[in-house]
């Protein structure tokens, strides 16, 4: 009968649903973390190696001496 006593309170205790319910909302929100980055790096890389090429291919140009109109 005591069996049968712990077997209904563990049943009937709730203590730890809040703790389960705080794992399964912080899985979520880290599963779609790892959605975003998933479906973001790709536009990133490729926005990247559009700058780099960018960078690579401008040039300085020489003002001459600070202050000379030209004339």
């Amino acid at each position: 009968m005591k069996m049968f006593e712990l077997i209904k309170n563990f049943s009937n205790d709730q203590s730890g649903a809040v703790t389960v319910d705080w794992v399964v909302l912080t899985a979520a929100i880290v599963g779609l973390g790892i959605a975003v980055i998933a479906a973001v790096s790709g536009g990133v890389r490729g926005l990247g190696s559009g700058i780099q090429t960018s960078l690579n291919s401008a040039t300085v140009v020489t003002l001459g001496t600070l202050g000379d109109d030209g004339n």
